[in-house]
C-alpha cells in the first residue's frame, strides 16, 4: 500500500519541476503581451516655436490717498461755522469754514475808500500838470512849481497803486476768512469747534483725503530687478519705456477693478530692512470705490519676452523632483511615443485673447524650436515611451493657452 503512494508522490513532484519554468515564462511574458496589446494613447499635441510673450509682475501692495491735506485757516478770527459732515465727500473750493467775516468785509469797505481817495487825488494832479504846463509855455510860472505838480502827479499814480493792492489785500482775507477745501475729497474729523478762536495758520482745523486718483504703493525685490536688467542686456526681455508699467488692481475678492493706471515713481534706493525699493502707480477712483489701507494685488504689465519658448501650464506635470513636460518622439520601430522631457519653468503668461488656452509656462530651458510637446491626453500615458496617437493639433504656442 505505500509503494503506490510513494510513487505518486514522486510523479506529481517531477511534474511540478516540469510545469514551473513554463510558469515563470508565461508571468514574464505578460507585461510584454499586455504592452504589445495596449492600444496608443489618444492625445492632442502644440509645436514649440519662439514667440513674444507679455511678462506680468503680480505683487502685494497698499493704497494710499494720491494727497492728504491738513486744513489751516490763513486769517484769525472767531469760528462761527463748520460747513461739512465728517466723512463727507467735497468738491474742491467747497466752503469748509466761515470765520466771523464783517471785520474783513469792513477792512474791504475801507480799502475801496481809500482807493477811491487816491483816484480822486490823481485826476486832481492830472489837472494841476495839464494848467501848470500851459502857464510855464507862457512863462506866467515858475519851473519849480511845474517840477513841484509833476512830482505831485508821479506819487498820486503810485498811491493809487498802493491802494488797488490794499484792496486786493483786503478782498483776499476776506476770502481766507471762508476756509475753502484746496482738493476734492473726503473729509477727516474736526479739530475745532464753532466759537473757537482761530489764530491763524499754526492751527489745525481739520484733515482731508484726496481720493481721485488713489496712489498704489509697493516694493520691487532687488533680486528680481538685477534678474530683469540682466535679462534686458541679453535682449530676452523689453520693459516699458520709461518704466510706465501699466498697472491693474486685483481686489480681496479676487475681482479686477475696472479702471488701469500706470507706474510714475520708482526709488533708486534700496531699503535695507526689506531688501526692496519702493515704486508708485497713480489709478482713476472716481467713485471713491479704492479707499486708502486697503491692501490689494497689482498685476503690471507692459514688458515683453523677446524670443520665448511657452506651454499650456495644463500640459507641465511634476514628478516630485521637478517639472517635465511630454514629447512626441519616434522609437525604434516607428511608432510615435511619449517621452519625457525635464523643463525648468519662469513665470506665468497670459494669453487673454486665445479662446482655448490662455494660462502658459515660460520654458527656460528643456525644450527647443519644433520639440512636438504634448498638452492634451497627459492622463491617458501610463509610463514612459508608451506609444500615442496625435490626434490633433492645438494652437501653434504663439496663439495657446
Amino acid at each position: 500500500m505505500r509503494l503506490p503512494f510513494a510513487s505518486a508522490k514522486l510523479s506529481l513532484s517531477a511534474l511540478f519541476f516540469v510545469t514551473a519554468p513554463l510558469l515563470l515564462q508565461g508571468c514574464s511574458e505578460a507585461p510584454q503581451q499586455q504592452q504589445g496589446q495596449m492600444h496608443p494613447a489618444a492625445v492632442a499635441t502644440m509645436t514649440m516655436t519662439p514667440q513674444d510673450a507679455p511678462f506680468t509682475i503680480e505683487l502685494p501692495a497698499t493704497l494710499s490717498g494720491s494727497k492728504e491735506v491738513e486744513v489751516r485757516a490763513r486769517v484769525a478770527g472767531i469760528l462761527e461755522s463748520r460747513n461739512f459732515e465728517e466723512g463727507q465727500r467735497v468738491e474742491q473750493g467747497h466752503s469748509l469754514f466761515t470765520i466771523d467775516l464783517e471785520p474783513y468785509q469792513l477792512a474791504v469797505d475801507r480799502a475801496q475808500a481809500a482807493l477811491d481817495g487816491a483816484n480822486a487825488a490823481l485826476v486832481q494832479a492830472n489837472r494841476d500838470v495839464k494848467r501848470l504846463a500851459k502857464l510855464r509855455a507862457e512863462k506866467s510860472v515858475s519851473q519849480r512849481d511845474y517840477d513841484n505838480a509833476s512830482s505831485a502827479y508821479d506819487i498820486a499814480k503810485t498811491d493809487l497803486e498802493a491802494a488797488k493792492v490794499a484792496l486786493k489785500q483786503a478782498q483776499l482775507n476776506l476770502e481766507y476768512a471762508q476756509v475753502k477745501a484746496p482738493v476734492a475729497g473726503v473729509m477727516g474729523r474736526e479739530f475745532v469747534s464753532e466759537g473757537t478762536f482761530v489764530s491763524g495758520p499754526d492751527l489745525l482745523l481739520t484733515q482731508m483725503t484726496q481720493f481721485d486718483p488713489i496712489r498704489i504703493r509697493f516694493g520691487l525685490s532687488e533680486r528680481e530687478q538685477l534678474q530683469m536688467r540682466q535679462d534686458v542686456q541679453n535682449g530676452s526681455l523689453t520693459l516699458p519705456e520709461q518704466g510706465h508699467w501699466q498697472t491693474k488692481i486685483k481686489l480681496q475678492d479676487g475681482s479686477v477693478y475696472g479702471k488701469t493706471g500706470e507706474v510714475n515713481f520708482s526709488d533708486v534706493r534700496i531699503n535695507p530692512n526689506t531688501g526692496t525699493s519702493e515704486f508708485q502707480a497713480i489709478i482713476p477712483n472716481p467713485d471713491f470705490q479704492l479707499r486708502p489701507g486697503q491692501f490689494v494685488r497689482i498685476e503690471l504689465s507692459g514688458a515683453v519676452r523677446k524670443n520665448a519658448i511657452i506651454v499650456p501650464q495644463r500640459a507641465v506635470l511634476d514628478n516630485g523632483t521637478g517639472k517635465f513636460v511630454y514629447v512626441v518622439s519616434k522609437n525604434e520601430q516607428g511608432m510615435d511615443v511619449a517621452l519625457p522631457a525635464p523643463v525648468t519653468v519662469g513665470e506665468w503668461v497670459k494669453q487673454p485673447n486665445n479662446e482655448q488656452y490662455q494660462n502658459f509656462w515660460l520654458i527656460k530651458s528643456g525644450l527647443k524650436e519644433g520639440d512636438n510637446v504634448i498638452v492634451d491626453g497627459m492622463a491617458r500615458i501610463f509610463f514612459p515611451g508608451m506609444p500615442v496617437n496625435v490626434g490633433q493639433s492645438a494652437a501653434n504656442s504663439n496663439h495657446a493657452e
